[in-house]
């Protein structure tokens, strides 16, 4: 049976709020904003634009996940058919159909605008990440008011908007980030109706408002990546049922009704394809993709306790503040709020960390657990003073190191010092070097602020100025440029020795992927036509060249890397004899 007398609410203040310090000026920003939801939600998605746009229109399409949703977008554009998904010639069929929609939608809205070549915009398809990354953080907000004040929930939010994992999921046109959105409701909305049960709340007339935002937002999670949602949502209800004995608070979420309501939102497209595919897509998507999680898939397997190493990186800078809160929230756990957080958070980490398939953006719809576990113990100043506040050093370990590789990087890829990029640099060190400083358990907030600060700066200096200069990581970029140059009308293409998704995108659909000796016969088969051979294919390309007698020129050459295979990489651009 469960208890329903009033118990403590975890992340409730045990102090006044006015001892936090009033001589510091982003505490007092954190007053002024803090003052109503219409301000707090204002100076979140101002946070949010300002982390997440560096970099966002001009870091060239990222090889090879993000290349590969854009291109199949991009043939949904040019094809009208809105049902299947390909790649070129062949299906795509590991993700479901909702990341498409979206970015279609971008697209053809960029278009109606008068935004010329919308299709090839990188960062038109990235837009659906960016509104899913700031919508999160909004969600997160509106997630953490259940556990805490509105100071503590702009925190917990705060900690999202400025994580490095988060920050690069905006920057990609992939599922992860609207994915996240999805969780954060779903969870905001099961959060709400948990509690309200464990306060022993009885309305006669349950607000439909909760049920709604639940189903709705799992319907879109499954259309966005499949069952991956219900793991998420299921392991919380179910570890929620087994510490309460009782599940019988689900009630509230009108499952009836509301499965009748997500199968109508999601049964539509699975039915389509499943008419036009048979059973392919459930093969691939199930079979080939998720249960291969289970194995070490595309050489990204790794040990548990993975993820938790990880940890200090992609969720700097909440990371070092997490670390202290961790014994209040062991304490608290049977609290119903830590409760609840805690069963979104742990039974999914030990999944996750047990399969072998390992990527860093698996877990990061956990991560909004973690934020507000944190600002609960900050409210409640209840952070750890042991060993474990050495940690806050970390918060100005990551700027230094993370400023010393991008400038040594840029140096030695491209022989440019990327000066633009020391100042916003050199900020964000100092400011990492206050928040470490100045850090005491009486006034971590200010702290924690300056290190969210000293994110921003880093942010600009990494996304804002050195990735978008490292060319030579972007050869698919230099190889579209060069062919939008040619005279001729309607260049076609073929790569050999170098084929990832990013130049197709950037090129045509029709891109023959081929090898040295496909290039030649290619090349010979009229004008206006290019053969892009990578060193490692131009011997076979050569002999093919002279045994066809095929007379030709070449245009020019780029050196480049190739991050998805970690090497060098030089791509000469032949092209048939009297084009220009």
């Amino acid at each position: 049976m469960v208890e329903t007398y009033a118990r403590p609410r975890f992340g409730e203040p045990r102090e006044p709020k006015n001892l936090v310090n009033p001589g510091n000026r982003l505490v007092r920003v954190i007053d002024f904003v803090t003052a109503s939801h219409l301000r707090a939600t204002a100076f979140l998605l101002l946070c949010g634009l300002l982390l997440f746009l560096p970099g966002f229109f001009n870091i060239p399409p990222i090889d090879r996940d993000e290349a590969r949703f854009a291109q199949a977008t991009k043939q949904m554009v040019e094809t009208g058919d809105f049902v299947d998904i390909r790649f070129q010639d062949d299906v795509r069929y590991k993700k479901p159909v909702g990341i498409y929609w979206l970015q279609s939608t971008a697209v053809e809205t960029a278009s109606a605008l008068g935004l010329p070549r919308a299709e090839l915009r990188i960062w038109v398809y990235r837009i659906p990440s960016l509104v899913g990354a700031i919508g999160a953080v909004l969600l997160t907000y509106w997630t953490a008011l259940a556990f805490v004040t509105r100071r503590g929930a702009v925190i917990a939010a705060l900690l999202m908007c400025s994580s490095v994992l988060l920050g690069v999921e905006a920057r990609l046109a992939k599922t992860d980030a609207t994915l996240l959105l999805t969780v954060v409701g779903a969870m905001g909305a099961l959060a709400r109706v948990y509690l309200s049960w464990q306060r022993g709340e009885d309305p006669e007339h349950p607000p439909w408002s909760w049920p709604a935002i639940f189903w709705t937002a799992l319907a879109g999670g499954v259309l966005l990546k499949g069952p991956l949602i219900l793991l998420f949502v299921g392991l919380a209800i179910v570890t929620l049922a087994i510490l309460d004995r009782s599940a019988s608070w689900l009630w509230r979420l009108r499952p009836v009704w509301g499965l009748m309501w997500m199968l109508v939102l999601v049964l539509p497209w699975f039915v389509a394809i499943f008419w036009r595919a048979g059973d392919a897509f459930f093969a691939d998507s199930i079979g080939g993709d998720m249960l291969s999680k289970l194995a070490a898939q595309e050489s990204h397997g790794a040990p548990p306790g993975l993820y938790l190493l990880l940890f200090w990186i992609t969720f700097w800078p909440g990371a070092p503040v997490a670390a202290m809160a961790t014994p209040a929230v062991w304490r608290a756990r049977r609290e119903p709020g830590a409760q609840f957080l805690l069963a979104w958070l742990v039974p999914s980490w030990i999944v996750f960390e047990l399969l072998l398939t390992k990527l860093p953006h698996y877990v990061l719809p956990l991560y909004p657990a973690i934020a507000i576990l944190t600002a609960g113990a900050l409210e409640r100043r209840v952070l750890s003073r042991s060993w474990l506040m050495r940690s806050s050093a970390w918060w100005f370990a990551i700027p230094a190191l993370a400023s010393i590789i991008a400038v040594v990087g840029a140096i030695a890829l491209t022989r440019q010092p990327a000066f633009l990029a020391w100042p916003l640099a050199a900020a964000a060190m100092i400011l990492g070097l206050f928040a470490w400083w100045l850090y005491d358990d009486n006034r971590a907030e200010r702290s924690l602020l300056n290190a969210v600060l000293a994110a921003m700066f880093l942010a600009a200096a990494v996304y804002g100025v050195v990735v978008p200069s490292l060319t030579t990581l972007f050869p698919s970029a230099e190889i579209a440029r060069a062919l939008r140059n040619v005279v001729c009308v309607g260049p076609k293409a073929a790569a050999a020795g170098f084929q990832e998704p990013s130049l197709v995108f950037m090129t045509d659909t029709s891109t023959v992927l081929t090898d040295g000796s496909g290039a030649a016969d290619f090349l010979n088969q009229g004008s206006c036509r290019f053969a892009l051979v990578e060193q490692r294919s131009e011997r076979s390309f050569l002999q093919r060249a002279e045994a066809i007698g095929l007379r030709y020129n070449v245009a020019r050459r780029i050196d480049g890397y190739n991050i998805s295979q970690g090497r060098a990489i030089s791509i000469a651009i032949f092209r048939s004899e009297g084009t220009e």
